[in-house]
């Protein structure tokens, strides 16, 4: 039996990567989970996957920056399994994304950020609220990045969104707390995912500076996920849990 037995999860960005990874585990921890992603096709592809292994799964195209499609997959949600008890915002905007001076990223760019990290994260815990208040319970868990930690040239519009995403999650878990629903965020490091590779040259980047000699894989950052979608966490909310190989220590 696994630790989310029977629960019923929502992971948003949840067809690639670390989204993807996320959506596997908590299927093989006993969850129904809900693939939420703007990549349908995709989306499809791992829920196929999760059912083929036995798990319960449906695939959900979801805009998080739509009001009405982050409502349609609350909707969906608890119309095919009953209630909604952990919701990723994991869903984030990386390939294509340019390193630009402050003064040349244009305000579209800065906009197309915010709208994915902020606005999403905020729209989609919106979506979810009303079945998480009715059922007294429910784990919100937001993706942020060590770009906020460790803030780098030409990605201002990157890291004040996931900066953001911190912020939200903090004021998020005072006004929840009284509903039992657990807000809390993973800071991934730096991981080899293909969103990662589409604006970092991992062979030319120096793993010395991670005092484990090695950057992080999707498996490494899973969980802590885990542990605060299940009820190990009940009391534990509003918290910042950096996954990195103690790479920020140095």
């Amino acid at each position: 039996m696994g630790i989310l037995e029977n629960k019923v999860a929502i992971v948003t960005g949840g067809a690639k990567g670390l989204g993807k990874a996320y959506s596997l585990r908590m299927a093989e921890e006993g969850a129904k989970v809900v693939v939420a992603d703007i990549l349908e096709e995709d989306a499809e592809a791992v829920a196929k996957e999760i059912k083929a292994k036995g798990g319960k799964a449906i695939a959900v195209k979801a805009d998080v920056t739509s009001e009405a499609e982050t409502k349609g997959m609350a909707e969906k949600t608890v119309q095919e399994f009953g209630r909604i008890d952990i919701l990723v915002n994991n869903a984030g905007f990386y390939h294509g994304m340019s390193r630009k001076s402050f003064d040349e990223i244009s305000p579209a760019e800065w906009d197309k950020m915010m709208d994915v990290s902020a606005k999403g994260t905020w729209l989609c815990s919106r979506a979810v609220f009303p079945q998480m208040k009715k059922q007294n319970k429910g784990k919100i868990i937001n993706i942020s990045s060590e770009a906020v930690f460790a803030p780098t040239k030409g990605l201002i519009h990157y890291t004040a969104a996931k900066a953001a995403v911190i912020g939200i999650s903090r004021v998020l878990a005072g006004e929840l707390g009284q509903y039992n629903i657990c807000v809390n965020v993973v800071v991934p490091g730096v991981i080899d995912t293909p969103a990662t590779r589409s604006y970092v040259n991992m062979e030319k980047m120096d793993a010395s500076s991670v005092p484990m000699g090695r950057f992080g894989k999707p498996e490494d950052v899973v969980g802590a996920v885990i542990f605060f979608a299940s009820d190990d966490s009940d009391f534990v909310s509003g918290q910042t849990l950096l996954v990195d190989g103690a790479r920020r220590v140095n």
